[in-house]
Protein backbone atom coordinates (compact mmCIF):
# COMPACT_ATOMS: atom_id res chain seq x y z
CA UNK A 1 0.00 0.00 0.00
CA UNK A 2 2.49 2.28 0.66
CA UNK A 3 4.24 1.71 -2.40
CA UNK A 4 1.29 2.83 -4.24
CA UNK A 5 0.82 6.34 -2.42
CA UNK A 6 4.94 6.83 -3.11
CA UNK A 7 3.94 6.43 -7.12
CA UNK A 8 1.16 8.97 -6.73
CA UNK A 9 2.60 11.06 -4.94
CA UNK A 10 5.95 11.68 -6.94
CA UNK A 11 4.03 11.74 -10.27
CA UNK A 12 2.85 15.18 -9.94
CA UNK A 13 6.86 16.04 -9.38
CA UNK A 14 8.42 13.89 -12.23
CA UNK A 15 5.95 16.13 -14.39
CA UNK A 16 7.25 19.30 -13.08
CA UNK A 17 10.78 17.99 -13.22
CA UNK A 18 10.35 17.01 -16.89
CA UNK A 19 8.41 20.90 -17.38
CA UNK A 20 11.40 22.02 -15.79
CA UNK A 21 14.14 20.19 -17.98
CA UNK A 22 12.44 21.22 -21.03
CA UNK A 23 12.70 24.96 -20.67
CA UNK A 24 15.83 24.38 -19.71
CA UNK A 25 17.03 23.20 -22.55
CA UNK A 26 15.16 25.71 -24.48
CA UNK A 27 17.04 28.33 -22.13
CA UNK A 28 20.29 27.02 -23.45
CA UNK A 29 20.15 28.01 -26.61
CA UNK A 30 22.12 24.53 -27.40
CA UNK A 31 20.40 22.58 -30.02
CA UNK A 32 21.56 19.58 -28.11
CA UNK A 33 20.06 20.04 -25.15
CA UNK A 34 16.48 18.79 -25.63
CA UNK A 35 15.78 15.35 -25.36
CA UNK A 36 15.30 12.77 -28.21
CA UNK A 37 11.78 11.95 -27.24
CA UNK A 38 8.62 14.59 -26.06
CA UNK A 39 5.19 13.99 -25.63
CA UNK A 40 3.15 17.21 -25.81
CA UNK A 41 -0.60 17.09 -24.81
CA UNK A 42 -3.03 18.53 -22.28
CA UNK A 43 -5.84 21.25 -22.06
CA UNK A 44 -3.82 24.63 -22.05
CA UNK A 45 -3.65 24.19 -25.89
CA UNK A 46 -1.99 27.78 -26.13
CA UNK A 47 1.16 27.44 -23.95
CA UNK A 48 0.94 23.47 -25.37
CA UNK A 49 1.50 24.56 -29.48
CA UNK A 50 4.08 27.78 -28.35
CA UNK A 51 6.41 25.43 -26.74
CA UNK A 52 6.66 23.19 -29.62
CA UNK A 53 7.04 26.18 -31.83
CA UNK A 54 9.67 27.26 -29.57
CA UNK A 55 11.39 23.89 -29.75
CA UNK A 56 10.90 23.85 -33.53
CA UNK A 57 12.83 27.11 -33.91
CA UNK A 58 15.85 25.95 -31.37
CA UNK A 59 16.24 22.76 -33.56
CA UNK A 60 15.38 23.38 -37.36
CA UNK A 61 16.90 26.74 -39.31
CA UNK A 62 14.01 28.22 -40.78
CA UNK A 63 16.37 27.99 -44.00
CA UNK A 64 16.71 24.72 -43.71
CA UNK A 65 13.26 23.55 -42.44
CA UNK A 66 12.61 21.45 -45.95
CA UNK A 67 14.74 19.51 -45.28
CA UNK A 68 15.12 18.40 -41.61
CA UNK A 69 11.54 19.00 -40.46
CA UNK A 70 8.87 16.59 -40.91
CA UNK A 71 5.38 16.02 -39.67
CA UNK A 72 3.24 12.89 -39.83
CA UNK A 73 -0.18 12.28 -39.66
CA UNK A 74 -0.66 9.90 -36.46
CA UNK A 75 -3.85 8.11 -38.02
CA UNK A 76 -2.96 4.99 -39.68
CA UNK A 77 1.07 6.17 -39.38
CA UNK A 78 3.51 3.00 -39.34
CA UNK A 79 6.28 2.53 -37.42
CA UNK A 80 8.17 1.68 -40.27
CA UNK A 81 7.57 4.93 -41.86
CA UNK A 82 8.34 7.17 -38.14
CA UNK A 83 11.72 4.97 -38.36
CA UNK A 84 12.90 5.67 -41.82
CA UNK A 85 12.34 9.34 -41.43
CA UNK A 86 13.97 9.49 -38.19
CA UNK A 87 16.92 7.70 -39.85
CA UNK A 88 17.32 10.83 -42.48
CA UNK A 89 20.53 12.68 -41.23
CA UNK A 90 20.36 16.46 -41.14
CA UNK A 91 20.98 18.34 -43.87
CA UNK A 92 23.40 21.63 -43.15
CA UNK A 93 22.29 21.37 -39.53
CA UNK A 94 22.66 19.49 -35.93
CA UNK A 95 19.11 18.12 -35.65
CA UNK A 96 16.04 17.27 -37.11
CA UNK A 97 12.60 17.07 -35.87
CA UNK A 98 9.49 14.95 -36.78
CA UNK A 99 5.96 16.29 -34.82
CA UNK A 100 3.48 13.24 -35.11
CA UNK A 101 0.34 14.75 -34.68
CA UNK A 102 -2.63 12.47 -32.72
CA UNK A 103 -0.90 8.70 -32.76
CA UNK A 104 -3.25 7.09 -30.62
CA UNK A 105 -0.62 4.43 -28.70
CA UNK A 106 -3.52 3.01 -27.21
CA UNK A 107 -5.10 0.82 -30.16
CA UNK A 108 -1.84 0.35 -31.67
CA UNK A 109 -1.71 -3.96 -32.50
CA UNK A 110 0.63 -5.89 -30.42
CA UNK A 111 3.50 -5.70 -33.83
CA UNK A 112 3.06 -2.39 -33.67
CA UNK A 113 3.56 -1.57 -30.17
CA UNK A 114 6.62 -3.65 -29.89
CA UNK A 115 8.23 -1.74 -32.79
CA UNK A 116 7.60 1.04 -31.02
CA UNK A 117 9.02 0.47 -28.20
CA UNK A 118 12.15 -0.82 -29.89
CA UNK A 119 11.84 2.63 -32.45
CA UNK A 120 11.55 4.96 -29.19
CA UNK A 121 14.63 3.13 -27.01
CA UNK A 122 17.52 4.28 -30.51
CA UNK A 123 16.10 7.18 -31.85
CA UNK A 124 19.47 8.31 -33.61
CA UNK A 125 20.82 11.01 -31.94
CA UNK A 126 20.59 14.00 -34.39
CA UNK A 127 16.57 13.38 -34.49
CA UNK A 128 13.53 14.74 -31.71
CA UNK A 129 10.54 13.26 -31.92
CA UNK A 130 7.58 14.92 -30.71
CA UNK A 131 4.48 13.51 -30.28
CA UNK A 132 1.70 16.17 -30.12
CA UNK A 133 -1.71 15.61 -29.24
CA UNK A 134 -4.76 17.97 -30.04
CA UNK A 135 -7.99 15.75 -31.26
CA UNK A 136 -6.96 12.72 -29.59
CA UNK A 137 -6.11 12.28 -25.94
CA UNK A 138 -2.46 10.74 -24.87
CA UNK A 139 -3.21 7.13 -23.84
CA UNK A 140 -1.37 3.99 -23.41
CA UNK A 141 -4.42 1.91 -23.08
CA UNK A 142 -7.90 1.95 -23.36
CA UNK A 143 -9.42 1.32 -19.80
CA UNK A 144 -10.24 4.66 -19.36
CA UNK A 145 -12.81 4.12 -23.01
CA UNK A 146 -14.33 0.87 -20.78
CA UNK A 147 -17.77 1.83 -20.12
CA UNK A 148 -18.18 3.34 -23.55
CA UNK A 149 -16.80 1.13 -26.20
CA UNK A 150 -19.29 -1.87 -25.68
CA UNK A 151 -17.26 -5.39 -26.20
CA UNK A 152 -13.91 -3.83 -26.87
CA UNK A 153 -14.62 -1.40 -23.47
CA UNK A 154 -15.11 -5.11 -22.03
CA UNK A 155 -11.81 -6.32 -23.06
CA UNK A 156 -9.48 -3.07 -22.16
CA UNK A 157 -10.45 -3.63 -18.55
CA UNK A 158 -8.37 -6.60 -18.54
CA UNK A 159 -5.20 -6.52 -17.33
CA UNK A 160 -2.61 -4.50 -19.35
CA UNK A 161 -0.37 -6.95 -22.08
CA UNK A 162 3.31 -7.49 -21.76
CA UNK A 163 4.33 -4.72 -24.79
CA UNK A 164 1.67 -2.36 -22.91
CA UNK A 165 3.48 -2.50 -20.06
CA UNK A 166 6.88 -2.54 -22.25
CA UNK A 167 5.41 0.62 -23.82
CA UNK A 168 5.08 2.61 -20.01
CA UNK A 169 8.44 1.34 -19.05
CA UNK A 170 10.46 2.67 -22.46
CA UNK A 171 8.09 5.93 -22.22
CA UNK A 172 9.57 6.61 -18.97
CA UNK A 173 12.77 6.16 -19.69
CA UNK A 174 13.55 7.60 -22.82
CA UNK A 175 10.68 10.36 -23.32
CA UNK A 176 9.80 13.54 -21.94
CA UNK A 177 5.87 13.87 -21.16
CA UNK A 178 4.88 17.40 -21.09
CA UNK A 179 1.07 18.11 -19.54
CA UNK A 180 -0.07 21.62 -20.35
CA UNK A 181 -2.69 22.36 -17.71
CA UNK A 182 -3.84 26.06 -17.04
CA UNK A 183 -1.89 28.62 -15.11
CA UNK A 184 -2.66 29.20 -11.43
CA UNK A 185 -4.61 32.21 -10.87
CA UNK A 186 -2.02 34.59 -10.32
CA UNK A 187 0.40 33.52 -12.94
CA UNK A 188 -2.63 33.74 -15.38
CA UNK A 189 -3.67 37.09 -14.02
CA UNK A 190 -0.15 38.81 -14.63
CA UNK A 191 -0.25 37.02 -18.56
CA UNK A 192 -3.31 38.97 -18.97
CA UNK A 193 -2.11 42.50 -17.72
CA UNK A 194 1.22 42.01 -20.26
CA UNK A 195 -1.35 41.35 -22.86
CA UNK A 196 -3.51 44.24 -22.64
CA UNK A 197 0.30 46.17 -22.08
CA UNK A 198 1.05 45.01 -25.27
CA UNK A 199 -2.27 46.36 -26.80
CA UNK A 200 -1.19 49.80 -24.80
CA UNK A 201 -4.05 49.23 -22.53
CA UNK A 202 -4.20 48.78 -18.51
CA UNK A 203 -6.24 46.23 -16.51
CA UNK A 204 -6.80 46.06 -12.83
CA UNK A 205 -6.74 42.73 -11.14
CA UNK A 206 -10.36 42.56 -9.97
CA UNK A 207 -11.17 42.75 -13.87
CA UNK A 208 -8.52 40.44 -14.86
CA UNK A 209 -10.37 37.79 -12.29
CA UNK A 210 -13.68 38.65 -14.04
CA UNK A 211 -13.02 38.27 -17.74
CA UNK A 212 -11.45 35.16 -16.57
CA UNK A 213 -14.30 33.99 -14.73
CA UNK A 214 -16.50 35.08 -18.16
CA UNK A 215 -14.52 33.97 -20.60
CA UNK A 216 -12.72 31.18 -19.48
CA UNK A 217 -9.27 29.86 -17.76
CA UNK A 218 -7.50 28.88 -21.44
CA UNK A 219 -5.32 31.30 -22.75
CA UNK A 220 -5.98 30.65 -26.39
CA UNK A 221 -9.63 32.03 -25.65
CA UNK A 222 -8.70 34.37 -23.69
CA UNK A 223 -6.11 35.91 -26.13
CA UNK A 224 -8.50 36.08 -28.96
CA UNK A 225 -10.96 37.95 -26.40
CA UNK A 226 -8.07 40.19 -24.84
CA UNK A 227 -7.82 41.64 -28.56
CA UNK A 228 -11.32 41.82 -29.68
CA UNK A 229 -11.87 44.31 -25.96
CA UNK A 230 -8.42 45.95 -26.67
CA UNK A 231 -9.76 47.26 -29.30
CA UNK A 232 -13.55 48.29 -28.57
CA UNK A 233 -12.68 50.04 -25.38
CA UNK A 234 -12.18 53.60 -25.59
CA UNK A 235 -10.49 54.28 -22.31
CA UNK A 236 -6.53 53.66 -21.12
CA UNK A 237 -8.30 50.92 -18.60
CA UNK A 238 -10.21 48.29 -19.01
CA UNK A 239 -13.54 48.27 -17.75
CA UNK A 240 -15.80 45.02 -16.50
CA UNK A 241 -18.47 46.99 -18.76
CA UNK A 242 -16.13 47.01 -21.91
CA UNK A 243 -16.10 42.94 -20.84
CA UNK A 244 -19.69 42.33 -20.95
CA UNK A 245 -20.42 44.29 -24.49
CA UNK A 246 -18.36 42.66 -26.39
CA UNK A 247 -16.68 39.50 -25.22
CA UNK A 248 -18.21 35.61 -25.56
CA UNK A 249 -18.96 34.30 -22.46
CA UNK A 250 -18.24 30.29 -21.94
CA UNK A 251 -20.69 28.22 -20.95
CA UNK A 252 -20.01 27.92 -17.52
CA UNK A 253 -20.63 31.70 -16.99
CA UNK A 254 -23.61 31.71 -18.99
CA UNK A 255 -24.64 28.47 -16.57
CA UNK A 256 -24.16 30.41 -13.55
CA UNK A 257 -26.17 33.53 -15.07
CA UNK A 258 -29.02 30.87 -15.09
CA UNK A 259 -28.04 29.56 -11.80
CA UNK A 260 -28.28 32.91 -10.77
CA UNK A 261 -31.55 34.09 -12.04
CA UNK A 262 -33.47 31.69 -11.33
CA UNK A 263 -32.35 31.42 -7.78
CA UNK A 264 -33.56 35.00 -7.56
CA UNK A 265 -37.00 33.72 -8.93
CA UNK A 266 -36.20 35.82 -12.10
CA UNK A 267 -37.48 33.47 -15.01
CA UNK A 268 -37.15 36.69 -17.70
CA UNK A 269 -33.48 36.75 -16.98
CA UNK A 270 -32.81 33.06 -17.21
CA UNK A 271 -34.86 32.85 -20.19
CA UNK A 272 -32.99 35.81 -21.82
CA UNK A 273 -29.68 33.74 -21.75
CA UNK A 274 -31.34 30.29 -23.08
CA UNK A 275 -32.47 32.52 -25.74
CA UNK A 276 -28.69 33.26 -26.42
CA UNK A 277 -27.41 29.91 -26.34
CA UNK A 278 -30.49 28.12 -28.46
CA UNK A 279 -29.36 30.91 -31.18
CA UNK A 280 -25.67 29.89 -30.57
CA UNK A 281 -26.92 26.82 -31.27
CA UNK A 282 -25.76 24.78 -28.46
CA UNK A 283 -26.76 21.79 -27.64
CA UNK A 284 -29.37 21.40 -25.30
CA UNK A 285 -28.01 18.42 -23.37
CA UNK A 286 -24.68 21.02 -22.85
CA UNK A 287 -26.82 23.34 -21.27
CA UNK A 288 -28.61 21.19 -19.11
CA UNK A 289 -25.33 19.63 -17.52
CA UNK A 290 -24.02 22.89 -17.11
CA UNK A 291 -26.69 24.34 -14.88
CA UNK A 292 -26.86 21.01 -12.90
CA UNK A 293 -23.07 21.30 -12.45
CA UNK A 294 -24.06 24.81 -11.74
CA UNK A 295 -26.50 24.21 -9.06
CA UNK A 296 -24.69 21.86 -7.18
CA UNK A 297 -22.31 23.89 -6.80
CA UNK A 298 -24.77 26.77 -5.60
CA UNK A 299 -26.24 23.68 -3.16
CA UNK A 300 -22.28 23.13 -1.88
CA UNK A 301 -22.75 26.99 -1.15
CA UNK A 302 -25.74 26.67 0.64
CA UNK A 303 -24.55 23.55 2.48
CA UNK A 304 -20.93 25.71 3.22
CA UNK A 305 -22.83 29.10 5.05
CA UNK A 306 -25.23 26.12 6.91
CA UNK A 307 -22.26 24.89 7.94
CA UNK A 308 -20.36 27.43 8.96
CA UNK A 309 -17.58 27.05 6.81
CA UNK A 310 -16.14 29.69 3.96
CA UNK A 311 -14.77 30.27 1.02
CA UNK A 312 -11.64 28.68 0.55
CA UNK A 313 -13.54 25.42 1.53
CA UNK A 314 -15.78 25.74 -1.24
CA UNK A 315 -12.62 26.45 -3.62
CA UNK A 316 -11.06 23.24 -2.04
CA UNK A 317 -14.21 21.29 -2.85
CA UNK A 318 -14.75 22.18 -6.10
CA UNK A 319 -11.22 22.25 -7.45
CA UNK A 320 -11.58 25.97 -8.17
CA UNK A 321 -8.24 28.00 -9.27
CA UNK A 322 -9.52 31.20 -7.90
CA UNK A 323 -11.63 32.31 -4.80
CA UNK A 324 -13.99 34.82 -6.91
CA UNK A 325 -16.34 32.48 -8.28
CA UNK A 326 -16.60 30.79 -4.92
CA UNK A 327 -17.24 34.74 -3.95
CA UNK A 328 -20.28 34.58 -6.26
CA UNK A 329 -21.68 31.64 -5.97
CA UNK A 330 -21.68 32.03 -1.50
CA UNK A 331 -23.27 35.13 -2.48
CA UNK A 332 -25.82 34.02 -4.64
CA UNK A 333 -26.44 31.04 -2.09
CA UNK A 334 -27.50 33.89 1.03
CA UNK A 335 -30.92 33.99 -0.93
CA UNK A 336 -31.48 30.15 -1.20
CA UNK A 337 -32.64 27.95 1.12
CA UNK A 338 -31.13 24.86 1.40
CA UNK A 339 -34.63 22.98 0.40
CA UNK A 340 -34.61 24.93 -2.56
CA UNK A 341 -31.10 24.12 -3.76
CA UNK A 342 -31.48 20.32 -3.09
CA UNK A 343 -34.95 20.47 -5.18
CA UNK A 344 -33.57 22.31 -8.08
CA UNK A 345 -30.86 19.64 -8.13
CA UNK A 346 -33.27 17.17 -8.56
CA UNK A 347 -35.37 18.81 -11.38
CA UNK A 348 -32.29 19.37 -13.70
CA UNK A 349 -31.42 15.33 -12.66
CA UNK A 350 -34.99 14.53 -13.66
CA UNK A 351 -34.89 16.40 -16.93
CA UNK A 352 -31.50 15.55 -18.04
CA UNK A 353 -32.34 11.78 -17.61
CA UNK A 354 -35.53 12.46 -19.71
CA UNK A 355 -33.65 14.50 -23.00
CA UNK A 356 -31.31 11.43 -22.99
CA UNK A 357 -33.78 8.65 -22.34
CA UNK A 358 -37.17 9.11 -23.74
CA UNK A 359 -38.58 9.98 -27.55
CA UNK A 360 -40.13 13.07 -28.36
CA UNK A 361 -39.05 15.35 -26.06
CA UNK A 362 -38.60 18.91 -27.33
CA UNK A 363 -34.96 19.95 -25.16
CA UNK A 364 -35.42 23.39 -25.78
CA UNK A 365 -39.08 23.51 -24.70
CA UNK A 366 -38.32 21.27 -21.51
CA UNK A 367 -35.47 23.47 -20.32
CA UNK A 368 -37.79 26.52 -20.72
CA UNK A 369 -40.17 25.02 -18.58
CA UNK A 370 -37.53 24.07 -16.05
CA UNK A 371 -36.50 27.82 -15.97
CA UNK A 372 -40.18 28.62 -14.84
CA UNK A 373 -40.64 25.99 -12.37
CA UNK A 374 -36.94 26.88 -10.79
CA UNK A 375 -37.72 30.64 -10.39
CA UNK A 376 -41.10 29.64 -9.07
CA UNK A 377 -39.23 28.38 -6.32
CA UNK A 378 -39.58 25.08 -4.07
CA UNK A 379 -43.46 25.77 -3.42
CA UNK A 380 -44.65 24.84 -7.09
CA UNK A 381 -42.64 21.24 -7.23
CA UNK A 382 -45.50 19.03 -8.27
CA UNK A 383 -47.51 17.02 -5.10
CA UNK A 384 -47.59 13.33 -5.41
CA UNK A 385 -50.93 11.91 -5.79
Amino acid sequence: MAAKTSKKTNAPAKKADAMRDFRMALASGDPSAPARVYVFHGEETYLRDFYLSELRKLLVPEAFAAFNFHRLDGAGLDVRELSETADAMPMMSDRTMIVVSDYDMSRLSEGQRAALCAFLADVPEWCCVAFHYDTVPYRLTRQQDAESDGAAGAEAKKAPTNSARELKKVIDAYAQVLDFQPLGQSELLDWIAAQFRERGKAVDRRTAEYLVFTCGNLMDGLSQEIGKIADYADGATVTRRDIDAIADPVLSRQAFDLSNAVSAGNYDAAAAVLGDLIKMQTVPYMISGALGKELRRLYTARLALDSGRGQEWLADIWNMRSGYPAKLALSAARRTTTAWCAWAVRQCEILDRRMKSERGVDPAEELKFLLIRLSMGAEARPRRG
